[in-house]
């Protein structure tokens, strides 16, 4: 029985932790709170990230350090990297395997399907934030410091996702309103279920063939327009209304909301198409994403529970 510490109690955090306990493993679930499912074979502790002669502590012993923590979106170059320091520092310190949970932004605008062999090339600076913990932990792995491994996701859905889909679109189809949303509506784009996320982490953390290399977690190809119309269909909604949201209409609403602000350096992801390749992942741990419909069944009950 290995034990796995999970830093993070968020919506993949405490799935990845379930998922790990219910495969007969030992859990210790780390939040600023103490947060997280119950299960015998979970602890969950309060701790602090950026702390990592504290986390090393609480890792000691542990197969793997899985890294799920987000902080403030609009937060990103400035929180990020002192958690990412501390965390990959406390892998190493208490001999731990690690795992980070991240997304496409590294790579930048890529014209064609992301593969995992891609080099980080960013173009905003949430990207930047994004490729050097990347590159910061592949040094470390290429010097023998420590294994470590990357899963990176597309657009999160699922009810507890706090996505911009769910922000902008989710409730407002459910209710049958006109729900605005950046970008090209017809463009293709990956849509990664948490589900999928947290059984990918659980996954590679537990098969040695994971370490040194980035992984992409199963996801659904599809336009915003579809997945817009289909969720309608599955909820049992009135047609949907899809409303562009342009540049100016950001620049607005980011006015007085920083999260919104945030997405204006991101729009390339929003008007171009933007897709993980998932196939290798899925060829080498045979996973595959959760059928788009079961996925937005469960999408639809959004702000109507919590992990």
């Amino acid at each position: 029985m290995s034990l796995h510490v999970v830093a993070g109690a968020g919506s993949t955090g405490s799935r990845t932790a379930l998922l790990l306990a219910e495969a007969g493993d030992r859990v210790r679930l780390v939040s600023r709170r103490g947060l997280g499912p119950e299960h015998p074979s979970i602890e969950r502790v309060v701790g602090d990230t950026t702390d990592a002669d504290g986390l090393a502590a609480l890792t000691e012993g542990a197969r793997t350090l899985i890294n799920t923590t987000w902080p403030a979106y609009d937060r990103w170059p400035t929180d990020f990297p002192p958690i990412a320091t501390s965390l990959l520092a406390a892998a190493e310190l208490a001999d731990a395997n690690y795992v980070s949970l991240s997304n496409s932004y590294g790579y930048g605008l890529v014209d064609g399907p992301m593969t995992e062999g891609l080099p980080m090339s960013p173009i905003a600076a949430k990207g930047a934030v994004r490729a050097r913990m990347w590159l910061d932990a592949l040094a470390a792995h290429d010097a023998g410091r420590v294994r470590v491994t990357e899963v990176r996701a597309a657009s999160y859905l699922g009810r507890d996702a706090g996505s911009v889909f769910n922000f902008l679109v989710t409730l407002k189809v459910i209710a049958g309103q006109p729900a605005s949303y950046p970008g090209d509506p017809d463009a293709l784009k990956s849509w990664s279920y948490v589900d999928d996320v947290a059984r990918t982490l659980a996954t590679v953390a537990r098969d040695d063939r994971a370490w040194g290399r980035a992984w992409h977690v199963p996801s659904t190809v599809m336009s915003l327009r579809d997945l817009v119309a289909r969720l309608a269909k599955v909820a049992g909604a009135p047609e949907p209304q899809l409303v562009p949201m342009s540049r100016v209409d950001l620049a607005w609403a980011g006015a007085t909301d920083p999260i919104s602000a945030e997405l204006i350096e991101m729009l390339y992801q929003f008007e171009h198409p933007d897709v993980l390749d998932s196939s290798l992942t899925q060829r080498t741990f045979g996973l595959s994403p959760t059928l788009i419909d079961e996925v937005l069944a469960d999408t639809a009950l959004f702000g109507t529970s919590a992990v």
